[in-house]
């Protein structure tokens, strides 16, 4: 199958041909048709999978055959949601490639940078908005831009908008735009709070499941090192210093602790920036870009930047801690192993995550064995506490209503 079964218009053909692109994906040939048809899509697929281009070709498809009318204030016909700057700026750069040429005018809203420098971008008339629900609440308080006239929302990564807690804003935003539209979500998860804001943004949505077994299984060693919280820093550096990934991912649960591991691992000779809500804008999109380019080796990210790195072929993630939310597990470690590469997940665990550990377990229905780093092991002299629930007890009582409840 080639995208020109679509019927899309010949620039964005000659677009997808001057990228290399020839056949869609899984998920795009499952989404483009539906979209272009005009109905509501809820689409479950992973990070890698090809969903960008999936919802942007069809959107710039509809904008270039259907001509803006004038409008007094800035009103585009298109948008598209993302939680997190970084997303946004991906998300933007992909339809700058395909639609050259349209005539579609795409623009972007997100914090962190001033009000009137965006303004400027969308004064002149915008087609394609790509936003995040915070900043594009700023524009419509102002009154600065109108979206009443959105006849298509997309909504890209969904579940991780939710679980930074942007349902205020997305049904706020979402009351401001025309009930006739057509509305698409998409999302690595489809969780009970997907479901649950989808009953009332959608209309009967098509269900399109692009499940781990119908993809290329991403190719992810998987490896879990026991070791105390004081030799994590020292840990990381030898890891660093033995082993030749061009490029390393490691998340922190916190900025703090994000900021002193990239202070720590620079200070000891090792190209590490940080990425962090605590950065200006013009930081964190600098110490991204010095990641893309290889200048820097290491980029130390808090969960929040985890949805909007994109990088290929990244050999080998590092979690320095377990998340809180078990779906950032998924989330963090989708960053490697991606379009049929072998990656590498590494995570630290100290007993103060036993807990963490196995809910996790628990979640992916799979053993996560620690093992012990030599000249690493953790020492067993020191004594934890652990609370009732971690109890042998516990954990058989957990254990036994777990297996009941699959009978």
């Amino acid at each position: 199958m080639s995208f020109s079964a679509f019927n899309l218009p010949p620039q964005i053909l000659e677009n997808l041909e001057k990228q290399g692109f020839t056949e869609p994906t899984e998920v795009q040939q499952a989404a483009i048709g539906p979209l272009l048809a005009g109905g509501d899509l809820m689409v479950k697929a992973a990070t890698g999978t090809g969903k960008t281009a999936a919802f942007l070709l069809p959107l710039l498809a509809k904008l270039a055959s259907e001509p803006a009318k004038p409008r007094n204030l800035p009103s585009p016909r298109a948008l598209v949601l993302v939680p997190t700057r970084e997303l946004c700026q991906q998300v933007y750069d992909v339809a700058a490639v395909l639609g050259k040429g349209l005539g579609v005018n795409i623009a972007l809203v997100y914090g962190g940078v001033p009000l009137e420098t965006q303004l400027k971008a969308i004064k002149g008339g915008v087609d394609l908005l790509i936003a995040t629900p915070g900043r594009l609440l700023d524009h419509l308080k102002k009154r600065t831009l109108r979206i009443d006239t959105v006849s298509s929302l997309v909504f890209d990564e969904a579940d991780r908008m939710l679980d930074m807690g942007f349902e205020d804003e997305i049904r706020a935003v979402t009351k401001k735009l025309s009930k006739e539209r057509q509305t698409a979500l998409f999302s690595a998860t489809l969780a009970d709070n997907i479901w649950q804001l989808s009953k009332s943004l959608m209309n009967a949505p098509l269900l399109v499941d692009i499940s781990a077994a119908a993809q290329d299984t991403p190719q992810i060693d998987e490896r879990m090192y026991a070791i105390d919280a004081a030799k994590k820093v020292a840990f990381i550096q030898h890891l660093l210093s033995k082993n030749d990934w061009s490029q390393v991912l490691i998340f922190s649960r916190t900025k703090e602790g994000a900021g002193k591991l990239a202070a720590a691992l620079a200070e000891a000779g090792h190209r590490a920036v940080a990425m962090h809500a605590d950065l200006s804008q013009k930081q964190r999109e600098q110490h991204l870009a010095d990641f893309k380019a290889g200048s820097a080796r290491v980029l130390v990210a808090t969960d929040v930047a985890a949805r909007g790195i994109d990088i290929e072929a990244l050999p080998c993630v590092i979690n320095l801690e377990l998340p809180f939310k078990r779906e950032d597990y998924v989330h963090r470690i989708g960053r490697t192993g991606r379009a049929g590469a072998s990656g590498l997940a590494i995570s630290l665990l100290d007993p103060s995550d036993e807990a963490l550990h196995m809910e996790l377990e628990t979640f992916l229905d799979r053993r996560l064995a620690p093992q012990w780093y030599p000249g690493f092991e953790p020492d067993l002299s020191i004594k934890v506490e652990r609370p009732r629930s971690l109890s042998k007890a516990a954990q058989k009582q957990k254990a036994r209503k777990r297996a009941l409840a699959k009978r």
